[in-house]
């Protein structure tokens, strides 16, 4: 019995040269932005989380260099005079801020980069990097459901509760400044909805800083 053809193996997707973006979620805490971070970083190995700096202390189980870089407020203040900083906000009296250099470099590279940032941070990357930037806010699905994860957490007073609910009324307030809005009363439909924008936006053709070149080559052999 003679043995059937070969199977032609199908063409791999050519490699066209691509800017890198920067994917920022914003949400108020509790609203599920972490864990939603975490699943994307995990199923999408071209993508790498941008680690932020802060002057606050580290929370249990955060790890230096992981979580965050965490620095005292005279180092903070070196750096945002020296310019080394792409955005900074001050979120319930800690500094936070993003680096700049790293950020240049990944998109130069055609590297993805995440950025867990709130409203001020995302502004003023935005206002940095145009349209390198894609921003998605995460809104709960009610404020009781919001308060309930809160307090699940079992690690705060109840005065820091109260502050927490009058920060996330100001970050909600907000989600107009985004690119995209997706309510996370579901886990697995939000990751969904993230997967696809992120997916949707590598395509975008003004990402794609190698296909006219791509394209001229194609048309050159018709």
């Amino acid at each position: 019995m003679s043995e059937p053809p070969a199977q032609a193996s199908p063409p791999s997707a050519p490699n066209i040269a691509r800017r890198g973006l920067l994917l920022v979620l914003s949400s108020p805490s509790g609203a599920g932005k972490t864990t939603l971070s975490r699943r994307l970083l995990a199923a999408d190995p071209g993508l790498r989380m941008s680690v932020s700096m802060t002057t606050r202390k580290p929370r249990r189980g955060e790890i230096d260099g992981r979580d965050y870089h965490f620095i005292d407020a005279a180092e903070f203040a070196r750096l945002e005079a020296a310019g080394e900083l792409i955005e900074s906000a001050l979120v319930h009296g800690n500094s936070y801020a993003t680096p700049k250099a790293p950020v240049m470099a990944a998109v130069e590279a055609g590297e993805d980069m995440l950025f867990d940032i709130d409203w001020q941070g995302a502004r003023q990357l935005k206002s940095r990097m145009g349209e390198d930037v894609v921003s998605v806010f995460i809104l709960p699905p009610t404020a009781v459901t919001l308060e309930r994860r809160l307090r699940s957490r079992g690690q705060d007073s109840d005065e820091v509760m109260a502050r927490r609910m009058a920060a996330a009324a100001t970050e909600i307030g907000h989600w107009n400044e985004y690119d995209y809005v997706l309510v996370n009363a579901d886990l697995d439909a939000s990751f969904a909805g993230l997967a696809a924008i992120l997916t949707a936006e590598r395509l975008k053709r003004k990402r794609q800083s190698g296909l006219e070149t791509f394209v001229d080559g194609v048309l050159s052999e018709l």
